[in-house]
């Protein structure tokens, strides 16, 4: 059986999403925050030697970081969904956006979470640009293809749906300038699949699509 681990407010939501739109038959193991440090409890830092969200074990096997277990699940139970074949028009699309979620745009709010609190001075400046040019390359996109990944949605969009939800909350960044990104999560929040993945993964909560 394929459990997720997901640990509340984590990138381990996008792997509930994507086992709903699979609809495959998973298991989910929830996981909340330390109450003294909002950071993992023992028992998920114990399933993995990063101790880090997401983690998900089918089997005798216990496999983290997002892009893999992606890639793992489509492959393994996708039935060519969510990914298109390397001869399909939307294919490097998809592989950019993909690996641009977590890669860059993801890890440039880490650099400039890590130089504000370190006092980065000039550093924070071409940080601060480098994010300023991912959020235009969002809204430009949306503007020329409904999805990330092209013309459906694919693990791409799994990819970057964290870090322009409950990511974006975490940084308390808006995006009342950015219409094509407001217009694509609310289609976004119209899948039956991601509310679904939304109630599960954090019931009772509010996803952030605006």
């Amino acid at each position: 059986m394929l459990t997720v681990h997901h640990l509340q407010q984590s990138q381990s939501e996008r792997i509930v999403w994507l086992c709903e739109e699979l609809e495959l038959d998973y298991a989910l193991k929830l996981y909340q925050r330390r109450a003294d440090n909002r950071l993992a409890p023992d028992e998920y830092k114990a399933l993995h030697p990063m101790g880090i969200a997401p983690v998900i074990t089918d089997g005798d096997l216990v496999l983290g970081e997002s892009g893999a277990i992606c890639d793992y699940i489509v492959a393994r139970h996708g039935n060519g969904k969510l990914a298109p074949a390397p001869d399909h028009p939307d294919f490097a699309d998809h592989l950019f956006w993909f690996h641009w979620a977590n890669g860059t745009f993801m890890a440039t709010g880490m650099m400039q979470l890590v130089l504000a609190i370190t006092g980065g001075s000039g550093k924070v400046a071409f940080a601060d640009d480098r994010d300023r040019r991912g959020w235009e390359m969002i809204e430009a996109r949306l503007g020329e293809a409904p999805f990330f990944g092209g013309s459906e949605l694919t693990t791409a969009d799994i990819m970057m749906g964290y870090a322009l939800t409950t990511g974006r909350a975490m940084r308390q960044t808006p995006i009342d300038g950015l219409p094509n990104l407001q217009a694509y999560l609310q289609r976004i929040g119209e899948r039956p699949a991601y509310q679904r993945a939304m109630a599960k993964a954090e019931p009772g909560v509010t996803p952030n699509l605006a």
